[in-house]
């Protein structure tokens, strides 16, 4: 009997998905509601994937406070080199609002004024950072909106480092969630918001600087690793946080919320219990006779999405097949593509056919 290139293919699609589902099949569970919160709005992201799990008018531009740190931060980092010594000018001596308390004059390494900014939300140590990095706070200014562009982050837009209010300075719960995400993949800015405390040295006092963290979070919350608190008089309380369990990381955020410290508690915990990582294919796993998949995908789904899922096999055209490489699976949760993986002969590198 002979077998339609057609037939085939359907053939090779069932096998896949007779191989895979197994993977992530899991039992049903009950279907929670998302929770309800006190803020204006809020949003949970999974920092591995990008994928936002809950979201609460959270295109809405709103002021952000001292979450524009968070942005501030990450420029600087990518910009600045962190054994600079920055020397703190009039202008940002003279900054009004939170401060780590610097003197005229006085020289820090970017490292420790990055600790001073995001564990005390000094206003005097953002606007440093960004004469230093940016040439002036106008030039930096610059830089966090040129981030924000290449983010894609639509609903942002900065006057200032340092998040004091601003005619025209705004962000978006969905737009900081997407921001702390990248933040997160960066080891130093990891590294920072997750240090309960820090120490610096002080050349105007016979003792040295200490910075306890102000995001009480990593005190309240299993598993919390930062990220940021703020408050102005116009934007309230405001919080970013990050918890990671079970190989998983999650951010929450909440904008205008006079009980965050619990309602990030709920969201991670609802983001944990209804959306916790799937793995949908591991590396090397044999998807047909003699071809394996090049890489392992997980992703955050719900427990009625694991039944959604999609796979499908498409095949390398070309008759050249350098590496090994067969084709590759594409994933699908509804209308959406979530993934792609990379299939090879499980032989290894195979020339020109």
């Amino acid at each position: 009997m002979k077998i339609t290139t057609q037939l085939r293919r359907i053939i090779q699609y069932i096998i896949i998905l007779a191989l895979v589902i197994p993977l992530w099949g899991m039992a049903e569970g009950p279907i929670h509601a998302a929770p309800s919160t006190n803020a204006q709005a809020a949003a949970l992201i999974d920092v591995e994937s990008g994928r936002i799990l809950f979201s609460a008018r959270g295109d809405e531009e709103l002021p952000i406070a001292s979450l524009t740190k968070i942005m501030t931060a990450i420029v600087a980092i990518e910009h600045g080199t962190l054994s600079d010594r920055v020397k703190v000018s009039k202008r940002a001596y003279g900054k009004e609002g939170s401060s780590i308390y610097l003197h005229l004059g006085e020289e820090m390494s970017l490292e420790n004024l990055l600790y001073g900014l995001m564990l005390r939300s000094g206003n005097d140590a953002a606007t440093a950072i960004a004469e230093h990095v940016g040439g002036s706070e106008e030039g930096f200014v610059l830089l966090m909106n040129k981030k924000a562009e290449m983010l894609g982050l639509e609903h942002s837009q900065f006057q200032n480092p340092h998040g004091l209010d601003a005619n025209g300075h705004y962000s978006s719960a969905n737009d900081l969630a997407k921001l702390t995400a990248y933040a997160m993949h960066n080891p130093v800015f990891k590294e920072i918001v997750r240090t309960p405390s820090r120490t610096a040295p002080n050349p105007n006092d016979p003792w040295d600087y200490k910075w306890d963290n102000k995001n009480k979070m990593l005190r309240l919350y299993e598993g919390a690793d930062g990220v940021k608190t703020g408050y102005t008089k116009i934007a309230r309380r405001c919080l970013v946080s990050s918890a990671t369990r079970n190989d998983q990381q999650l951010v929450a955020v909440t904008i205008n919320d006079g009980d965050d410290w619990n309602d990030h508690r709920k969201l991670l915990d609802y983001g944990f219990e209804q959306y916790p990582q799937q793995t949908l294919i591991k590396a090397g796993q044999a998807v047909q006779n003699g071809l394996k998949a090049g890489i392992t995908f997980s992703y955050p789904l719900s427990a009625e999405e694991a039944k959604m899922v999609e796979f499908r096999l498409k095949e390398q055209v070309s008759s050249s097949r350098l590496f090994g490489y067969r084709g590759k699976i594409l994933i699908r949760l509804g209308d959406q593509e979530i993934g792609v993986v990379p299939v090879y002969d499980a032989r290894g590198i195979v020339g020109d056919g």
